[in-house]
């Protein structure tokens, strides 16, 4: 038998064991998660670029505060192109499998990556420089968005009974580890190399860097084999034509309920990675707090060191007790957060360190639990196109405009606004997790 799994149905068809053989936990997990890691890692490294380096290398006509806001609308360009993403590929993914669809979406973010470290400047070609950027930042968007829900039913639809959250969060373990590697590069290539150094070439050597890990992850993925669930639903024909006609027509509840439980979650993540890297290293004649980008940089990823850590914790917890208990507790406190990340922040090195810890640590309490609850409520024929569309309309109302409107909020009124606005967020995830069943988190 082929490693890729091509004649896969044919075997399994004559002894019905060789598929789960070939599917063992640490190759699938392992496969989720070094996905989503190369994913997020790409992703990140625009992000921290927006902040750091895109406002003067594609949009330095404009004051700096105009500048950081052009950037920010180019980084939430990939979140308007993530629901298409979520089509495409869960289209693929329904009707032709998931090994095929992950690995063509981990090329498509990958490619996007490199492609932007090679891009010219606007010095070198004026306006045509940024509208390159904005194409590839779609690119990349389109990708992560039919990464993420392949990841997820790659690792719950070969999960044991009562395992479900606990195989789901591995992949979600991509964010933290993949931020953990962007911002290690920024810290070391702020170490290594002078400001001008660093402005004129060595922000380039993340995007380049990253083909090194696509390649990687492309040969994990090659190895895996299709999942048990779909392959029974490939057997039993159970495939529907149109994916995403399907969910809109009989799953609307389920997209929409899932698209607002999701909403803190993106809210309180952007808050905590683009916008604070943002404010935080604006002088403080900007109304900033005056930090150099390598200690603010510290500054999160250990708080995303407790991101990583309450990850695996809130997946157990939430097999033990329901996802949808564990998420309500969470929303909560990320609203009480919300209200006392100003003043933590306010409060110098040690209350930004506090500040940075306990948002961390909420969201890995909820983003554990995200990726089962939210490809639960939907049938293997359409989960990998309903569990993408919800995760991915989610970051558009929740992550694509909130560093501009925290930045905004910050600017026009006070940084208590900001948490202000996470309240906000919170609430309205409240509402949409309470309006769900509890079988619909739980199967």
């Amino acid at each position: 038998m082929s490693v890729s799994g091509a004649p896969r149905s044919a075997v399994a068809g004559k002894n019905g064991q060789a598929a789960p053989a070939l599917n063992s936990p640490a190759r699938v997990l392992f496969a989720s998660l070094v996905g989503t890691t190369i994913e997020f890692f790409d992703f990140y490294v625009y992000a921290t670029a927006a902040v750091l380096v895109f406002p003067a290398v594609f949009f330095p006509a404009s004051d700096p505060t105009s500048a950081m806001l052009q950037s920010f609308a180019t980084f939430s360009i990939a979140f308007f192109a993530r629901p298409f993403g979520a089509m495409v590929f869960g289209h693929f993914g329904d009707k032709i499998g998931r090994k095929a669809t992950l690995v063509a979406a981990l090329m498509t973010m990958g490619l996007s990556t490199v492609i932007i470290g090679l891009l010219p400047t606007y010095a070198q070609i004026g306006v045509v420089a940024p509208l390159l950027l904005a194409l590839c930042r779609f690119g990349q968007g389109l990708g992560l968005g039919g990464e993420w829900g392949g990841a997820v039913l790659l690792a719950t639809e070969n999960a044991p009974a009562g395992k479900r959250s606990w195989y789901a969060m591995f992949p979600q373990l991509g964010a933290p580890i993949g931020f953990i590697l962007s911002a290690g590069t920024f810290i070391i290539l702020g170490a290594t190399l002078s400001n001008e150094q660093f402005m004129s070439w060595g922000w380039r050597i993340p995007f380049v860097g990253s083909i090194l890990l696509v390649a990687v992850g492309l040969y994990v993925r090659i190895k895996i084999t299709e999942t048990p669930e779909f392959q029974k639903a490939m057997d039993k024909q159970e495939r529907v034509q149109v994916p995403l006609a399907a969910v809109f027509k009989h799953h609307k509840r389920a997209l929409v309920l899932g698209t607002f439980s999701a909403l803190a979650t993106f809210v309180l993540f952007y808050l905590m990675t683009v916008f604070m890297l943002s404010w935080a290293t604006r002088p403080v004649e900007q109304a900033g707090m005056g930090y150099s980008r390598e200690q603010f940089l510290f500054i999160q990823m250990v708080g995303v060191v407790f991101f990583g850590l309450l990850i695996p914790v809130s997946g157990l917890l939430s097999d033990r007790f329901g996802r949808r208990f564990i998420m309500i507790l969470t929303t909560i406190g990320i609203g009480v957060f919300g209200l006392f990340m100003a003043p933590l922040l306010g409060a110098g090195v040690v209350g930004a360190v506090m500040c940075s810890i306990i948002g961390f640590a909420l969201m890995g309490m909820t983003y554990g639990p995200i990726g089962a609850a939210l490809a639960s409520p939907f049938p293997t024929a359409v989960r990998y196109t309903g569990a993408s569309m919800t995760f991915n309309m989610a970051s558009i109302f929740g992550a694509s405009l909130a560093p501009y409107i925290a930045t905004w909020l910050a600017t026009t009124y006070s940084l208590s606004y900001v948490g202000l606005y996470l309240l906000a967020a919170a609430a309205i995830t409240l509402l949409a997790i309470l309006a769900h069943k509890d079988k619909e988190f739980s199967s």
